[in-house]
């Protein structure tokens, strides 16, 4: 089955293993996942991620280790897909959103690349807001 936003099924695949209490969550692969994951994974909010071959030789997954506290609560608390095929939300290089005074971050995706709303900010780029995690 294709779905037509790969971002917000990356998103509800890890959100949706993250309150399950598993281990890790296995998305199909892309550049631009593997980009979010990168960041996920700088900001501490997923343990590690790897590319990994799928059932089919042609097929890749990646493999999103997520992380807990010592008493098994998720440190990820949640994930908000925010632009989607239907509606784009930009942001300009003066408007990148803080997403719970600082404790969350917003994804960007900028002419640098996909970085955090605070790295965009200190580039002095704006870009399309992908999501929010907090």
């Amino acid at each position: 089955m294709s779905t037509t936003d790969v971002i917000a099924d990356m998103l509800t695949r890890i959100r949706n293993a993250n309150m399950v209490g598993a281990d890790y969550a296995n998305v199909p692969s892309s550049r631009v996942k593997i980009a979010i994951a990168k960041v996920l994974k700088d900001e501490g909010f997923i343990r590690d991620y790897e590319v990994v071959k799928g059932d089919t030789s042609v097929q890749r997954l990646l493999r999103v280790d997520l992380k807990y506290t010592e008493r098994k609560e998720p440190i990820l608390s949640g994930l908000k897909r925010v632009s989607k095929p239907g509606l784009r939300i930009y942001a300009g290089k003066g408007e990148v959103p803080r997403i719970y005074g600082g404790l969350g971050i917003a994804i960007l995706s900028t002419p640098q690349g996909i970085v955090t709303g605070k790295q965009a900010w200190r580039m002095g780029v704006g870009g399309e807001v992908l999501c929010y995690v907090w």
